[in-house]
């Protein structure tokens, strides 16, 4: 007699993203070339758009100092204007979105994008210029949403960051300037410094 089909296979256990998730998403930087002819994501801008290019390079640190070399990340941003694909005069050149790693070795980061400007609000007002982050990573069971905020811009009224009670916290979201069109913006999922992140 053959025993039903429920009663030979058990539920797989819930798993972190670990490194599975560049499997499916970034085929190519997990090692298998050519799944894709072009991987989703690879910059969130093209030649010749309207703005400063910067670079933002990082490290995703968990709660015990080390560096994660398993880290992806989405980003989502609006163009040098302030203004996201699809709306009117949004620049052409500019996707608003990327999809990056951490380095396999180093751990660290790098996105390469025009800065964004500041946000219009529906209800008045503007919100600072910022992107957008979504990681995942081992250890992560629904992936972390934060944003990037830069120290060269004024912050001051923008009302996500007005809304953090603790401020010394505000500082986690604010890349810092190395040099010209070069931030240094570390994520910390756990400890004195962990990054602020957001219930969406």
């Amino acid at each position: 007699m053959v025993q039903p089909l429920n009663d030979r296979l058990m539920e797989s256990p819930s798993q972190t993203a670990g490194p599975y998730v560049h499997i499916g998403c970034m085929p190519t930087h997990a090692g298998n070339a050519g799944a894709y002819a072009e991987e989703i994501g690879t910059s969130p801008i093209e030649d010749g758009c309207a703005g400063e290019i910067i670079t933002i390079k990082g490290e995703v640190f968990d709660g015990t100092g080390w560096a994660l070399r398993d880290a992806m990340m989405e980003s989502w941003q609006p163009d040098a204007a302030g203004k996201f694909p699809g709306q009117d005069g949004a620049d052409p050149k500019v996707s608003g979105f990327c999809r990056f790693a951490a380095d396999g070795t180093t751990g660290e980061f790098t996105l390469r994008t025009v800065k964004p400007g500041p946000v219009p609000m529906r209800g008045g007002g503007m919100q600072a210029p910022h992107i957008s982050v979504w990681v995942v990573a081992r250890g992560i069971n629904t992936g972390l949403q934060t944003r990037i905020y830069f120290e060269d811009e004024d912050n001051s009224n923008d009302p996500l960051l007005k809304r953090i009670e603790q401020r010394p916290r505000v500082d986690t979201l604010i890349a810092k300037k190395e040099a010209d069109g070069v931030y240094r913006f570390n994520i910390v999922l756990q400890g004195k410094d962990e990054t602020v992140f957001l219930d969406l």
